[in-house]
Order: structure tokens, then sequence, then C-alpha cells
């Protein structure tokens, strides 16, 4: 296994796209201000469009298996009513999924992670965020095992990384696979007072990823210190993404990677 290794022992996933300028373009959900987000229209337009890393969430359907999608329930993203986790696979593979952002993409089909993650191999790396509402408090058989069972299976670990808002799951994370590349999203309840670095270390993770509405002078001093890659979502307008970059930022979720990658092009 074969990953990006950080000048301070962080480790990152591989780009199977790199740019080559040392900046990661990040599809938030996809190409989403362009195709419904986390489908797999979505996620082959941030492959057309060069991004170096598309970005999806995880929960879990009924019968426990690992689908994507963003919110807790189906209700903004289709045209049903209900929690995630109300519904089989079956039952939300029946689900229109395409028509509230376009007719353009009427009948897009709902998508479960070993779907997405077959139809990008080899193409673009992945950042998987597991749903909070789908972690439980013992790793055996949860949603952080089903997710590494998809990875493992197509062999990809190496353009993988795992985040989420739960912390549990970093905990997780270091019980079943200590080796794979992981990122903490910054949540204010579980973090206390903690310096981002304290947050890094105390989870043993290689990445912290966190609003731009929270970028202080004390975290950025902080991440810049200790070396700690940082990520910074969602970001689709250009003097944003030029002040953040300038910043020192690792990478950009946007849903726009058109955009903000001709604006690495263009610095």
């Amino acid at each position: 296994m074969s990953f990006i290794p950080h000048s301070q022992g962080f480790i990152l996933p591989e780009l199977p796209t790199d740019n080559g300028d040392g900046f990661i373009v990040i599809a938030h959900r996809g190409a989403s201000a362009y195709a419904p987000e986390n489908t797999l229209s979505s996620f082959r337009l941030a492959v057309e469009m060069k991004a170096e890393m598309m970005e999806l969430d995880v929960s879990l359907s009924k019968d426990g298996i690992p689908v994507v999608i963003h919110d807790e329930t189906v209700n903004r993203t289709t045209d049903a009513n209900g929690a995630v986790s109300d519904f089989t696979v079956d039952e939300l593979k029946v689900l229109e999924t395409g028509a509230w952002f376009s007719e353009d993409f009427a009948g897009e089909p709902f998508p479960t992670l070993k779907e997405v993650l077959s139809e990008v191999k080899g193409e673009i790396a992945v950042n998987i965020e597991i749903k909070s509402e789908a972690v439980k408090n013992t790793a055996e058989g949860g949603i952080v095992e089903k997710c590494l069972q998809i990875v493992r299976t197509l062999g990809i670990e190496k353009n993988i990384i795992f985040s989420s808002f739960d912390y549990r799951v970093m905990d997780h994370l270091n019980e079943l696979a200590p080796d794979l590349p992981k990122a903490i999203l910054y949540e204010e309840s579980q973090s206390g007072n903690l310096l981002p670095s304290e947050l890094v270390k105390k989870y043993k993770v290689d990445a912290f990823n966190f609003s731009h509405r929270q970028f202080s002078q004390e975290w950025e001093d902080d991440l810049k210190v200790h070396g700690i890659p940082f990520f910074i979502y969602t970001v689709n307008e250009e003097k944003l993404m030029k002040e953040l970059i300038e910043r020192g930022a690792t990478g950009i979720f946007s849903d726009k990677p058109d955009v903000l990658k001709s604006v690495v092009e263009n610095l």
C-alpha cells in the first residue's frame, strides 16, 4: 500500500489525478453545482473536470448497506419522506433522486457506496464522510467496518481518506485500520477548547477539516506550526478560494471544482 507521506509524518491518499501543484481540488458531493449532489452523474462530472478528490457522504440503509446521501432523511433529495435508515436498499433504488435538482436528471439512481467507488476506481481520490446518525458505540459490525470492507474488496485503500463529525469514527478507524488516512471534521461539542493540533494528536488523525467561517488566525498559526494538512469547506466564490489558498490550505471542498481548478492554475 502506498500513500503520500507528509513532511510531519501525516499520511494523505494518493491522487490518481494530480495537477502537480501541491494543492488538492476537492469536488464537494461531486460536481454538485452542476448535477444532483451525491449521485453517479455528479461524481462522473467531477472526474471529467479533473478534480483530484471527491467527497461523499455515507449512511446505512435499513438492511445495513452503506449508501451515499448527505441528509438523515430522504426528504430533500428524493420524492419520498422519512429517515434513510427506514428504507431498504431496494426501496431506496426506486426513489426519484435527480428531478429535485433538474428534470434533466430525472431517473438518476440512488447510489450505494460500492457502486460509486466501483465507478470511479483508479480515477480520483475519495473522501468518505461517515454520517453521525449511522455510527454506533462499537466498531464491530458498524458502518466503519462495512465501508472498510468495500474499500478493501475494491483494492483502493491508497486512494481513500475517511472523515466524520462523530469522533467515535476516528476511534473505530484507529482500531480497525490504523494505517489508513483519516481527517477529523471539527465539531464544537466534542472538541471543547482544544486546538486543531491537540485534536489531531488526541484522535491520531492525518488532517483537520473545517468550515471557512471557522478559520481564525489562532487556528492558522497552530496548523502551520505543527505542519498539519487542512481542508476547508465549502467554497464556491473565486475571491475566497484565492484567499484560503494564500493562507495555506492543503485543499478546498467546492461544488464547482472546475472553477477552483481554474483559480489554482491562474495564481
